[in-house]
């Protein structure tokens, strides 16, 4: 018999099926379900759903059949829409395995690239938390990597906010990894999930603002800077509207201002060319407040990490 049912393709009644417990996606698109319901009016169901079969007893003995969808749910709601009565299946014999119903939703998904990265997450959780997969048999399993399918894991790490920004595509599965390697410092991570959703960052602005803050934290551990000259570095900040950082040298410093387009140069240039930079410049220190170059010594006598290093640390990443 499981010959039969995997190998045959059957008409099953659509108020017969019953979705799938285990599908991974939690959003479909309505434009694009009623846009398939129409190619289905025209031309039907053209590949095949993947069901099991279920012999259900009523009350009075007799016995009626229900069938519950293991791959195609999309198909099946769009056949709803297009008003079809019947659609193309294959039945899957012994597909009462809860786990093999959770493995082959997800699989179909991963072939058709239609779940998005949290789905994907939550999917591959599902996996290790109540099927007790390892890493490496999930991987296995869905055709990738183990080190594809750790990062994807990690995503769950972000906030809900985050979750929900990736879901809706207002940022993208790209900007997850810049966000990640600021796990530990939430403020830092909030801050540059704010600036890639109102100034539309794409992945590699992002990932430089990640590799300025890794560098931030390294120059912080190396200098012991004058509370002053970090006050006046917030404050032309603020004023600007921009990330700044001030170096301090033997002899003056350097101040880096970071922009992200042709517009931000412009609007930065215009500024400094008008004078209109608020009271920042105010602010000067007296000769007395900047300490000696040699007092901005090194907390520590440790080497110089690159920040590329710091960036792609294995703490904060899987390689």
């Amino acid at each position: 018999m499981s010959e039969i049912y995997n190998d045959s393709i059957f008409w099953i009644e659509v108020a017969k099926i019953k979705p799938n417990p285990f599908q991974p996606r939690r959003e479909f698109n309505e434009d694009r379900l009623r846009d398939l319901a129409d190619s289905i009016r025209q031309y039907g169901v053209l590949q095949p759903l993947v069901l099991t079969r279920h012999e259900q007893e009523r009350e009075d003995g007799s016995l009626y059949v229900e069938y519950e969808l293991i791959a195609g749910e999309r198909r099946w709601r769009a056949a709803q829409l297009a008003g079809i009565s019947q659609v193309p299946c294959v039945i899957r014999a012994g597909g009462d395995n809860d786990k093999l119903k959770l493995e082959m939703a997800i699989i179909e998904n991963l072939q058709r690239e239609d779940l998005n990265s949290v789905d994907r997450a939550l999917a591959f959780e599902r996996l290790v938390k109540e099927f007790k997969l390892k890493h490496t048999e999930i991987a296995k399993k869905v055709g990738k990597s183990r080190e594809y399918v750790t990062n994807t894991l990690r995503i769950l790490a972000l906030s809900e906010e985050m979750l929900d920004a990736i879901t809706a595509g207002h940022i993208t599965e790209g900007h997850t990894r810049p966000l990640l390697m600021l796990i530990e410092h939430p403020e830092a991570q909030q801050n540059l999930f704010q600036e890639i959703t109102l100034k539309h960052l794409n992945v590699r602005e992002a990932e430089q603002i990640a590799r300025r803050i890794a560098n931030d934290r390294v120059r912080k551990k190396e200098y012991i800077l004058d509370p002053a000259t970090m006050e006046l570095e917030q404050k032309l900040a603020e004023t600007l509207g921009a990330r700044v950082q001030v170096e301090r040298r033997e002899s003056g410093g350097k101040v880096t201002i970071d922009f992200f387009s042709t517009d931000d140069l412009r609007n930065l240039l215009d500024r400094l060319a008008s004078g209109d930079l608020g009271s920042v410049f105010i602010a000067t220190l007296p000769d007395q407040a900047m300490p000696p170059a040699d007092s901005i010594i090194p907390s520590e006598p440790i080497p110089q990490p690159d920040p590329e290093d710091e960036l792609y640390n294995i703490k904060n990443f899987t390689v």
